[in-house]
């Protein structure tokens, strides 16, 4: 099973400061950096864009950058996000009929390549050719579109399925994750994980994130 990476969203961070909210939580042990681009059509938001991301890659050299596209048209996007520094590219199945196409797109930009799912969209949708040409499997567990929501267990019997089906696979899980609710997703056999609030909104992040990377790595046990 891949090891556990932290991904905090900074659609919880404090946007005025985004450049030292990124710095802060390299400095507090998180590897990835989970940016929200929301474009007000596939969900009812709009966050940041391109020329965001350019800002936050020349300000924080070496970072990161796990680019979840809510957007309506994916493949629109690919060559901006490449242009401003992505590292990987995850785009909703929901978003799109062709998602080879989009993959291929992704890949010809060297970013590596994510496909997420919504709660009502069932893991059986992400087939083995899509799952086999991505490096992550995103399970959202609330419904895109706004950061601070309630976790829906309910989605997590997804993680189980996709990981039983894909062992060497990143899967990642974002939505209402934290302290209280990481257990069952690293039971289930997420690696990767997207916290907003829980994160950023703590007295003590490098904790936190300490915190939720011990409960992963003790998980993975039953799965090696």
């Amino acid at each position: 099973m891949p090891r556990a990476i932290i991904s905090p969203s900074v659609l919880a961070s404090d946007f005025g400061q985004l450049t030292a909210e990124c710095k802060r939580m390299i400095k507090g042990g998180a590897e990835w950096l989970h940016m929200d681009v929301m474009d007000g059509h596939f969900v009812p938001n709009i966050t940041m864009g391109a020329p965001i991301l350019s800002c936050v890659s020349k300000g924080v050299p070496g970072i990161f950058m796990d680019c979840h596209m809510m957007v309506s048209d994916p493949a629109k996007w690919v060559d901006d996000i490449a242009d401003a520094g992505g590292a990987l590219y995850c785009f909703h199945l929901e978003a799109t009929t062709d998602p080879m196409s989009v993959i291929s797109a992704i890949r010809a930009r060297n970013m590596k390549v994510g496909v997420a799912i919504s709660p009502d969209t069932p893991s059986t949708a992400i087939t083995d050719e899509i799952a086999n040409a991505a490096d992550m499997l995103l399970v959202m567990t609330v419904y895109p579109g706004r950061g601070g929501q309630k976790f829906i267990e309910r989605c997590v019997p997804k993680v189980s399925e996709l990981r039983a089906r894909f062992p060497d696979k990143d899967i990642e899980v974002d939505g209402g994750v934290g302290p209280k609710t990481i257990d069952v997703c690293a039971q289930a056999g997420s690696n990767v994980i997207v916290a907003g609030t829980a994160i950023f909104g703590a007295p003590d992040p490098e904790e936190v994130i300490a915190g939720l990377k011990a409960t992963v790595n003790a998980a993975q046990a039953k799965f090696n």
